[in-house]
């Protein structure tokens, strides 16, 4: 049998696939370039003689052999991150302390279940969230009252603190299924100022929507506010305005067709959430661990 090529990368390359669905969306989570996953592509459909996946398909849609591939790169990834972790935890020893601080009120949505996943991995690791919402989660961090800050947007380069990419979402306008723009493909700026933006109780700079959207044109509507998404959903249902809502907190309601969503303009609202740390606890292997679990429980 001639000598296999399949390399880790090439196994990351496939569950990335899976996951993302179009070979963008996998070549924006690995950050390379789409020709290179096409290359990586070819090679393998090469060495084997079959086509992986239906290329004319969204989401992608393995084939026979793409699928038995598959199967085979999540139980090699899952046993090479099991692996390194035990290993860095016997070099580093497994104690030290992690606490988070957020700014955002949905980000409990994929942060508990991260959490969850890392205590089970470093049950040593004292893992805790600082209290409340924070707007200067960064200063907490340099104050030395938290050892991770969630914060919206990379952040400037500060002394002493690193940063990490964490993901990348779409910030989605949320409206009620009888509102008078359900025909609208996509929402611009000007559709607002007419209308009530209902959000969180927090200042404008902490509002996705407001910052790189209404802002930038001038645009202030009328706003409500309300503590919680299951509030904010329930007002806009009843047609007491629009929200404007991270994709992860409305998924479960979008699919009930208790409330609709659209696009925040021709190109939708694309955002960022970024890890801030000391830059002394930045290569340490359970903030590693936990940055990959962050990661890994937004996809």
């Amino acid at each position: 049998m001639s000598q296999s090529p399949l390399e880790l990368r090439h196994l990351q390359t496939l569950v990335a696939l899976a996951d993302g669905g179009t070979l963008a969306k996998a070549a924006e989570r690995l950050f390379v370039t789409q020709s290179a996953l096409s290359h990586q592509i070819k090679l393998l459909e090469g060495h084997y003689g079959v086509a992986l996946f239906e290329r004319n398909t969204k989401p992608l849609r393995f084939t026979q052999g793409g699928n038995r591939l598959l199967s085979l790169a999540r139980q090699v990834l899952t046993m090479t991150a099991d692996a390194e972790r035990e290993i860095a935890q016997w070099v580093s020893g497994r104690t030290g302390q992690l606490r988070v601080a957020v700014e955002c009120h949905t980000c409990f949505d994929w942060l508990m279940p991260a959490m969850d996943t890392f205590r089970e991995h470093w049950p040593e690791v004292e893992l805790d969230l600082v209290s409340g919402f924070h707007t200067e989660t960064i200063a907490l961090v340099e104050q030395g009252q938290a050892d991770f800050a969630v914060v919206h947007d990379k952040p400037p380069k500060r002394p002493g603190i690193a940063t990490e990419h964490l993901f990348s979402y779409e910030t989605l306008a949320i409206m009620s299924p009888k509102h008078r723009y359900v025909e609208k493909d996509y929402l611009q700026p000007r559709d607002f100022a007419s209308e009530v933006l209902i959000s969180y109780p927090v200042d404008d700079d902490m509002l996705d929507v407001v910052r790189h959207f209404l802002a930038p044109r001038g645009i202030k509507p009328k706003r409500r506010n309300a503590e919680l998404t299951v509030a904010i959903l329930q007002l806009v249902a009843s047609g007491r305005g629009i929200a404007a809502l991270p994709e992860w907190s409305v998924h479960p309601y979008l699919e009930r067709g208790y409330v609709i969503s659209k696009p925040l303009g021709a190109k939708g609202l694309k955002c960022e959430l970024h890890g801030a740390m000391p830059e002394s606890l930045a290569e340490k292997p359970f903030m590693r661990d936990f940055i990959e679990k962050v990661q890994e429980g937004a996809r």
